[in-house]
C-alpha cells in the first residue's frame, strides 16, 4: 500500500511525506522532484520551455510508474488531480490524503517559492491561489480518501493523524 499526499502547494506535503515515511519505515518520493530528476530540468524550466501540458504529460508518466509500486509515501504535485487517470493510477495501490488549508495560510507558506511558475497570468498572487483552489477543490475532494486541515497543525501532528487513521482502518499493522 502507498500513502499519497495531495493538495495545493504550501499544504506541507513534502515535509509530512518525509516524516511519515521515516515513522513508518517506508520509501518516500516527491513526484515533482522525480520529474526534475528524470528531465534534468527544474519545473519552471520545463514549463517555460515546453508548457504546462508537457509538464502534465511528464507528471502522468511518473504517476503511472509509482501507482504500480508498493510501500511508498508519495508527495504528489498540487495539480496531479487535474487528470482523472492520475487519480486512478494513484488509487490503484494507494490511500489518498488531502492536506488542505485556507488561501491565507497557503500564501504565507509559499510566498517565497520560486520553484513553481504562475498558473494564472495577469492575476495577483492572492487571486491566483484563490482561483486555482476553487477550481481544484472538487477534484481534491473526490480523489481523497481522507482530508486533514493542516492550518493549525505541525507536520509531525499531521503525520501522527495519518498514522492514527491508517490504524483505525486496519491499513497499518
Amino acid at each position: 500500500m502507498n500513502i499519497v499526499l495531495i493538495g495545493y502547494r504550501g499544504a506541507g506535503k513534502s515535509t509530512v511525506a518525509t516524516l511519515l515515511a521515516s515513522d513508518l519505515r517506508m520509501q518516500k518520493v516527491s513526484l515533482d522532484e522525480e520529474i526534475a530528476r528524470n528531465t534534468g530540468k527544474r519545473i519552471p524550466e520545463i514549463v517555460a520551455d515546453q508548457g504546462w501540458e508537457r509538464f502534465r504529460d511528464l507528471e502522468s508518466e511518473v504517476v503511472e510508474a509509482y501507482g504500480k509500486k508498493d510501500g511508498w509515501v508519495i508527495d504528489a504535485g498540487g495539480g496531479v488531480v487535474l487528470r482523472e487517470k492520475n487519480v486512478q493510477n494513484l488509487r490503484r495501490n494507494g490511500t489518498l490524503v488531502w492536506l488542505t488549508a485556507p488561501p491565507s495560510v497557503l500564501i504565507e507558506r509559499i510566498r517565497e517559492d520560486t520553484e513553481r511558475p504562475a498558473l494564472k497570468h495577469g492575476k495577483t498572487f492572492l487571486e491566483e491561489v484563490e482561483e486555482v483552489l476553487e477550481e481544484r477543490k472538487p477534484l481534491y475532494r473526490s480523489a481523497a480518501d481522507w482530508t486533514i486541515d493542516v492550518s493549525d497543525l505541525s507536520p509531525a501532528e499531521v503525520s501522527r493523524r495519518i498514522q492514527v487513521m491508517l490504524r483505525e482502518k486496519d491499513l497499518l499493522v
